[in-house]
């Protein structure tokens, strides 16, 4: 079997999911348009090729991404499972300028923060319904770095309802930074947490203290982000980083670790999709293709036969740190 469709049980419910999973931020047309049709047959061959996990968010194009990936899942042939996430509604406001991160996402229709607890309830009732589906599997909190006490001690509690009465299947948050998270991980009962740009060729630092707290208390780790929104995949100038343009240091950085790679004929791209999956934590990686040339070239290069040394090749050379276990 495949590496990339391989499913997982996850440690606090008997959700399974594959080792890939697709995340949908592109999907709504972070920082390029991706049309219906380039969308629809995407996530088709997602599932033709055997991928359960889905990942989305209303942030994601303002709905679009929640709307595209619900209809898709509705002709599922195959089980699947859904994530979405909380801490935003998606409101109504006129003479709204594009946003930077989703130039094309209706004007009149922005994502606002609300971490209280009708608005926790209203984000889930208001997915359901752009989804179309009877159910979510997994919700998560999203981007609750400056909401640290509002999402431990208004959603949680929200969620955790919902769990208790059988409405969703598992809790956790999404998040790209490794401090707050972990302050909401040992402030509530987590099942999983989505980590962003974390652990990858570039940034190791949630093996430090994040991860070892997810494993001794069986939360799961879903890695996104794993191309530090894309200098992972082409690090030359005007490359991104963490969603910004990248410096000509972390540029430079990702070009050594490419010409290291090179010297050995392993492919940038199929390291930095493997990489996470080295730390016993990390339960999926989630990644996020626009079409399906690009899913399909991602699933090549998490196939791809990596060197048996080359992580210790790496770590000897002070191009990642070493494993912490």
């Amino acid at each position: 079997m495949a590496r990339y469709s391989e499913k997982v049980k996850l440690k606090r419910s008997n959700l399974e999911v594959t080792r890939m999973g697709l995340g949908t931020a592109p999907l709504g047309g972070l920082f390029k348009s991706v049309t219906d049709a380039d969308g629809e047959d995407m996530l088709q061959g997602a599932l033709d090729l055997g991928i359960n996990y889905f990942d989305t968010a209303p942030q994601y194009g303002h709905g679009v991404a929640e709307v595209r990936v619900g209809k898709a899942l509705r002709g599922a042939k195959t089980p699947f499972v859904i994530e979405t996430k909380v801490g935003r509604v998606l409101r109504h406001v006129e003479g709204v300028e594009p946003e930077q991160w989703f130039p094309d996402a209706p004007r009149d229709i922005v994502p606002v923060y609300d971490y209280s607890a009708d608005g926790i309830k209203q984000a889930f009732e208001e997915s359901l319904e752009r989804l179309g589906l009877p159910h979510i599997d997994i919700v998560l909190m999203h981007d609750a770095e400056d909401y640290i006490k509002e999402a431990t001690e208004n959603a949680f509690p929200v969620l955790a309802d919902l769990r208790s009465q059988g409405l969703i299947k598992a809790i956790g948050l999404g998040m790209n930074y490794v401090e707050p998270a972990l302050q909401i991980m040992k402030g509530t009962d987590l099942d999983i947490a989505l980590i962003a740009g974390r652990f990858t060729l570039l940034d190791q630092v949630a093996q430090k203290e994040l991860f070892p707290y997810a494993l001794k208390n069986n939360i799961d780790i879903s890695m996104g982000g794993v191309l530090n929104s894309g200098v992972l995949a082409n690090p030359v100038a005007g490359a991104t980083y963490n969603y910004l343009p990248a410096s000509d240091e972390i540029i430079a950085k990702a070009k050594k670790i490419g010409d290291f790679l090179k010297e050995r004929d392993v492919p940038l791209m199929a390291a930095a999709l493997q990489f996470p999956h080295r730390h016993p934590a990390v339960t999926s990686v989630i990644i996020g293709p626009r079409n399906r040339e690009e899913l399909e070239a991602n699933i090549e290069n998490f196939e791809h036969k990596l060197p048996d040394s080359l992580w210790s090749e790496l770590e000897d050379a002070g191009l990642v740190e070493k494993l912490a276990i």
